[in-house]
């Protein structure tokens, strides 16, 4: 999926002739942190924070003023991973993207991104949650897969983070269509696995409750 699905238009960019007063106003009506510069022919010249305009000599600076370095900018034809990627790296809560001339398209903003990861991860869908401790060497996504399916389960997503690089294990974590882990769990066990969690349909609701908690923490 590329960041063309993403794109937000409906937030403005900013003008290099707006004022601090200006950017800070728009910076709040579309409740973003960061928002791109555009020149008078469109193309992108910079990004600018709320602290960079909040640390300006005054309300009438002109914004041109306070650019500097190359912006950070993601082609429509990248992948939402990389644009992800991107954003944090350089912790941005909107990413402007541009064509091959650096004219700008649009932008992906933050809260587009986490959302469009949580439909991802099915957290909206009921099923319980299962997470496991396996060695990376051991790792194969297809044999997991394939224990759970042959008991009559279905397997909506699976994301994986490290645990401890020194040890080379891993932490997966699968979301079930089934809202009862027990038996799956069990098998799991069975072949080997160290099962560190299972949450069931209760806990399935506490855990979107958290992701839409933390998704209005990212528009604050």
């Amino acid at each position: 999926m590329t960041v063309e699905t993403l794109i937000n238009t409906a937030t403005p960019p900013l003008k290099h002739s707006d004022t601090v007063d200006f950017a800070l106003g728009l910076l709040l009506e579309f409740r973003v942190r960061h928002l791109p510069v555009i020149d008078s022919d469109g193309r992108v010249i910079g990004v600018l924070s709320e602290n960079r305009l909040l640390d300006s000599e005054g309300p009438e600076v002109c914004i041109s003023e306070l650019l500097a370095g190359e912006p950070v900018t993601i082609s429509p034809k990248a992948h939402i991973f990389e644009s992800t990627g991107v954003m944090i790296e350089h912790d941005l809560t909107t990413l402007p993207v541009v064509d091959a001339d650096g004219y700008y398209l649009g932008l992906v903003q933050r809260q587009d991104l986490f959302e469009w990861y949580a439909r991802m991860l099915g957290t909206q869908r009921p099923g319980a949650i299962l997470t496991l401790e396996i060695d990376e060497r051991d790792y194969a996504l297809s044999q997991v897969i394939h224990v759970i399916e042959q008991n009559d389960a279905k397997v909506h997503s699976v994301s994986t983070e490290p645990v401890d690089q020194e040890k080379g294990t891993i932490r997966v974590t699968i979301k079930l269509n089934t809202v009862d882990a027990a038996r799956v769990r069990h098998i799991l066990e069975h072949n080997g696995y160290t099962v560190t969690a299972a949450y069931g349909e209760g806990d399935d609701t506490d855990l979107t409750e958290r992701v839409q908690e933390f998704m209005r923490y990212l528009e604050v």
